[in-house]
């Protein structure tokens, strides 16, 4: 759930950048647009980048929308991925296709459940830039990222705090070429039912809010506040009543999720808008196409709790939080 930080930009840019108006001429001649979503990210076993074509042509968009072959290309196209570190060329990354079945009725105007993506294993190098280059009918599609670099959170030192009256603070150094940062934390817990022998494990998911970075350079002090008592106010309302229940706290994930300058640009540009002037610049850093390229760096650091804080969740509320024994 927290690892899909940005992910979502594919799926809602494309339905925002992709759908077309049914008001059509029908004497224009058929045009397909590329349209093309990725983000790179070092350190996962798989990247996934999405290439489809936007269609202007006669005839009703929307019910163009529900046939594939007006939203896929045929076959497979030429599409590589070519890395750069410094002055050295990295062996092209050449991607194959894969068809993902998991798109619901209703998730957008679009054709379902199958969804061509093109994908490698590959490992994206940590320090270097690409740029994707897509082979297809009428021209070559090209755009390029730099990699956001890897960053540290420099707070919590070591347990997190949610006890104390002040609030408490997360805090990290920026990556190079990272531009925004959302900050999640993620509480875990065990819960132990009478009537069931299995342990279930849970979480609890906060999301903080997103913070920018000045520079593109890397190493700003940026950092994010929370208080106390919303952790326990969250907890209580997620808290099935349960009789005879015991639970028992795990650790606190703090994820960072940096996304790079274009990505921080597309968020902004796509962002809801309650001025009285809703027409908007359409932000795109493909060439011959539209969509985005970008990357991502996410950074997760498990904490325990702080003593306080644990013996506050067991005392202070009948939750059945225990003290679990080691």
């Amino acid at each position: 759930m927290i690892h899909r930080f940005f992910f979502s930009v594919i799926v809602t840019g494309l339905v925002f950048l992709v759908s077309c108006s049914t008001d059509v001429d029908n004497y224009a001649d058929y045009k397909d647009v590329t349209v093309v979503y990725g983000l790179l990210e070092a350190g996962k076993d798989t990247t996934f980048i999405k290439i489809n074509k936007a269609f202007l042509g006669p005839g009703n968009a929307l019910l163009f929308a529900q046939i594939p072959d007006s939203n896929n290309y045929p076959g497979k196209l030429n599409a590589r991925l070519l890395g750069k570190r410094g002055n050295l060329d990295l062996p092209p990354i050449i991607l194959d296709t894969i068809t993902r079945r998991n798109k619901l009725a209703g998730d957008s105007v679009f054709y379902f459940p199958a969804q061509k993506l093109y994908y490698t294993t590959t490992p994206i190098d940590a320090n270097a830039s690409y740029m994707l280059s897509i082979e297809r009918p009428g021209g070559l599609v090209t755009s390029t990222t730099e990699v956001v670099r890897d960053f540290p959170i420099t707070q919590p030192i070591s347990r997190i705090n949610f006890a104390a009256l002040a609030p408490g603070t997360i805090r990290w150094n920026s990556a190079q070429f990272g531009k925004r940062y959302e900050v999640t934390l993620v509480f875990h817990y065990e819960e132990i039912v009478p009537g069931n022998p299995d342990t279930l494990k849970k979480q609890m998911v906060w999301a903080l809010g997103s913070r920018k970075a000045e520079r593109l350079s890397g190493g700003d002090q940026l950092e994010i506040s929370y208080i106390g008592e919303e952790f326990y106010n969250r907890l209580g309302g997620q808290l099935a009543n349960i009789l005879n229940v015991k639970r028992f706290a795990g650790e606190v994930d703090v994820i960072i999720a940096s996304g790079g300058d274009e990505l921080s640009t597309y968020l902004d540009v796509n962002a809801p808008n309650n001025s009285i002037v809703q027409e908007r610049p359409e932000y795109t850093n493909i060439e011959n196409g539209i969509g985005l390229f970008s990357s991502r760096r996410t950074i997760v650091r498990p904490y325990r709790l702080s003593t306080q804080s644990e013996i506050k969740l067991v005392e202070n509320f009948n939750w059945g939080f225990e003290i679990k024994p080691f």
